[in-house]
């Protein structure tokens, strides 16, 4: 399962793969990209990230939301959410990502993860090829966060007062600088 983070100023693309998608491999995956281009970014604030509204990154999944307030409140960075509506991830660039790394494995079996990562650092975005991780081990589907303890959780966010599934702004504890 491929997890890709785009950067849309310098177009250099992460890819990471695990073995399913679910929500906590979601901020796994966005923990290991955000340890590895921290030092390019020191001064880095806040992250607006694109989503798709997808069932694993929706802005209504409690333990996608709870873990992204763990992210935010370890990293020390502001995050807001941005959601595309339903049936519009068309525009979302890092969509696009995924017909470049089809063809690099039009035909081939990926059945060993040496073949998986081989084909996807063929392949190049903006004229860059992508970095590849691996993350390895298994993630519980299905995970919900209980309602009396998501009520805590939903202090932490902010939603827009127009678009509050599409719009989410999580900051981090004030006594939290940017540790991991």
């Amino acid at each position: 399962m491929p997890f890709g983070v785009l950067v849309l100023l310098t177009g250099a693309l992460t890819l990471i793969f695990g073995s399913h998608e679910t929500r906590d491999f979601w901020v796994d995956c966005l923990r290991l990209w955000w340890e590895q281009v921290r030092a390019q970014y020191p001064r880095l604030k806040r992250l607006v990230i694109d989503l798709d509204n997808g069932p694993k990154n929706s802005g209504t999944r409690t333990q996608f939301l709870k873990r992204m307030i763990e992210f935010v409140d370890g990293s020390g960075l502001e995050v807001r959410l941005v959601y595309y509506p339903p049936y519009h991830s068309k525009y979302n660039p890092i969509e696009r990502y995924g017909s470049s790394l089809q063809k690099k494995w039009n035909g081939v079996l990926l059945t060993r993860w040496e073949v998986v990562r081989d084909r996807a650092l063929r392949m190049t975005w903006k004229q860059q090829h992508p970095t590849v991780h691996r993350l390895t081990g298994t993630y519980a589907t299905g995970v919900r966060v209980p309602a009396s303890e998501m009520k805590i959780h939903n202090e932490r966010l902010e939603r827009s007062k127009t678009l509050p599934k599409y719009d989410v702004t999580i900051k981090p504890k004030a006594s939290n600088p940017q540790v991991n």
